[in-house]
């Protein structure tokens, strides 16, 4: 069996005996250069590895999270941090902080969100959501779990087809593509106010650009018919840059 199939079925078959009550996060970074994943816990829920590390190309990290783990994990890049953790990212910045330790990313960033059990069901729900923009393709995909465990996904790069009106870019790069709601500042596109429910808010032009490139992500609030994922896995395995 070649080495680069069977190291990774030894990896998964060395974690099965390490996983206690809950669930693990195996954050791979297939991307060429590093990443700084940020982490942020739900409202109650614990912050996981102090909100946010670095991750050189080609490296994995395994995560345990406790049962019912509710939270959303991002990835930051070009960040510049000092012996303090102190410094900034390019995109998904949290405070100016290598470990964002409750704080938010700053968008626009491609944020995978998850509540892995509640007090009331025993399923995974997790997506990939574009609501705050984008700023590298990530997967989050379960490790068996049975029929029915979908994939969440954007594994495009949409910097390279953002509308000029939704770049950012940063010494002449676009490294992020801005939603419809921070680029226009309206009710009607961030779907506030009379546009806060599924009846009011429909998908925008970008919306719907981002969906037919990314169609398995969300593009705007209300897409949850074809964008939130159910399961019941031991294990998840988020790629930054996944393979297409």
């Amino acid at each position: 069996m070649p080495t680069s199939i069977l190291f990774p079925l030894l990896f998964y078959l060395f974690a099965s005996f390490y996983i206690t009550n809950g669930s693990q996060l195996i954050l791979v970074n297939n991307c060429q250069e590093s990443i700084w994943p940020g982490i942020l816990g739900g409202a109650g829920h614990p912050i996981l590895k102090d909100g946010g590390f670095r991750l050189n190309s080609g490296e994995e990290v395994v995560l345990d999270v406790p049962e019912k783990w509710s939270g959303r994990i991002w990835g930051r890049q070009g960040c510049n941090f000092d012996q303090n953790g102190k410094g900034w990212c390019d995109t998904g910045d949290c405070s100016r902080k290598l470990q964002c330790q409750g704080t938010g990313g700053a968008p626009p960033a491609t944020v995978v969100e998850m509540t892995l059990g509640t007090s009331t069901s025993p399923l995974h729900f997790y997506d990939v959501s574009l609501v705050d923009g984008f700023n590298l393709p990530v997967s989050m995909k379960p490790v068996g779990g049975g029929i029915g465990c979908g994939v969440a996904s954007c594994e495009v790069d949409l910097n390279i087809c953002c509308p000029s009106a939704l770049e950012v870019r940063v010494g002449g790069k676009v490294v992020g593509c801005k939603s419809a709601c921070l680029a226009m500042q309206s009710a009607k596109y961030c779907c506030t106010g009379e546009y806060a429910n599924p009846n009011t808010c429909k998908p925008t032009l970008f919306a719907h650009l981002f969906k037919a490139i990314c169609p398995k992500a969300y593009s705007y609030a209300f897409d949850d018919s074809s964008s939130l994922n159910k399961c019941r896995a031991s294990r998840y395995v988020i790629t930054f840059c996944p393979p297409k």
